[in-house]
Parts: structure tokens; sequence; C-alpha cells
């Protein structure tokens, strides 16, 4: 039963005889009621408030386990910049709950496979030895970010339409309650990068 039917429920199961006597205890029963039907109402939002929380969190997971795997499907041998490959390293800008997953997830990393690294960076920080980049929605001037990534050959991932046009490679979109991606070819080649026929494939859409 919603928090709101619930209210209607209590008002209507008022008793009838509780109506009827003096104005103290007709007070005494719309305070009561009110005092009811606020309580509702908060459990009510507190509900809403826990559960918009769980959709974040939710995301942000999805989000850190798909730039982990993303690492096993781009080629960065022709980077502009070459640099050691023994190593591979996800630098995450505005989003520290992605970048708290993802160390999560690294840590049950594999130690055949070759070692991950997770770098939570700021407007002016050095992308020397970043192979992704995550650039949250929320970080102002994307464009400068994606052109000096695209320069190092750094692979970018965004979560805006604005800035998958700005030139990311990938960028996240949301279709109902599931975390999807498309992914821009020309900005690849830009970067110097190969992706996988296999991630493409799974794609929302290749432009």
């Amino acid at each position: 039963m919603t928090p709101r039917s619930r209210i209607f429920r209590d008002a209507t199961e008022i008793p009838a005889a509780t109506l009827a006597p003096g104005r103290g205890a007709r007070a005494r029963c719309i305070r009561a009621f009110l005092a009811g039907a606020l309580l509702a109402l908060l459990v009510g939002i507190s509900s809403a408030s826990a559960a918009q929380r769980d959709a974040q969190a939710t995301e942000h997971q999805v989000k850190a386990a798909y730039l982990y795997k993303f690492t096993g499907y781009i080629d960065w041998s022709s980077r502009a910049h070459s640099l050691p490959t023994t190593s591979v390293v996800i630098g995450v800008m505005g989003a520290d709950s992605v970048a708290d997953e993802l160390r999560q997830i690294v840590a049950t990393h594999n130690p055949h496979d070759p070692p991950i690294s997770v770098r939570a960076l700021g407007h002016g920080d050095s992308m020397v030895g970043v192979h992704i980049l995550f650039i949250a929605r929320t970080v102002g001037d994307p464009e400068t970010l994606l052109a000096a990534a695209r320069a190092r050959g750094v692979m970018t991932v965004t979560e805006s339409e604005e800035a998958f046009a700005l030139g990311s490679v990938i960028n996240f979109v949301t279709e109902g309650d599931k975390v999807r991606f498309d992914i821009a070819l020309r900005a690849a080649d830009g970067a110097h990068l190969r992706i996988s026929s296999r991630l493409l494939a799974v794609a929302r859409k290749v432009v």
C-alpha cells in the first residue's frame, strides 16, 4: 500500500463517533490525523530517496564494469605517444563513485592479466600514462579535455550527447533501466586507436 493510499485509509477509518463531540475532541482527532499523514509522507520520501540512491549506485557499478571490460577490446599499439604497455591506466574525472567502484573491481583482477590501475584526475592534471579517460557529465569544458586526450592517444569515455558530439570515442547512454554505449569510429581513428569488432558488435550504435 502506498503512503498516499495509507493516508486516505486512515482518514476513512476514523470512527464517526469521534467526529461528533466538541471542539476539544475534534481538535485532538484532527491533530492525530495530521501527525499520521505527515509521518506517512516522510516515510514515502525516505523510501523514494533510498531507491534513487540504489539506482545511482547500480549505474556507477555498471559504468565501472564497462570501463574495466573496455581494456580488453582496445589496441593502443599505434597510439600517438607510445608508452610501456605492461599496465593499463584508467583515469576518472568528476566521478569519485565510479573511481571507487573501479578500484574494487581492479582489486579482484586476475594476476595473470596485464595489471590495471585507477587514477582520479582533475582539470589540469597530466594525462601522461593514461589509456582510458572517463569524463563525467559534470566536468566543464569537455572539448579542451577531449582534444588533449586525442592528441595523446587516450580513449575517451563520456556520458553526455554533447561530449559525444565533441569527439569522445565511447559515450554511455541510459535506456530505461539499462546502461548502453555508443562508439564513434572517427574519434577512435583520430586518437590512433583500434577497437575490437567484438566490442562494436555489442554497442547500441556505431557512428
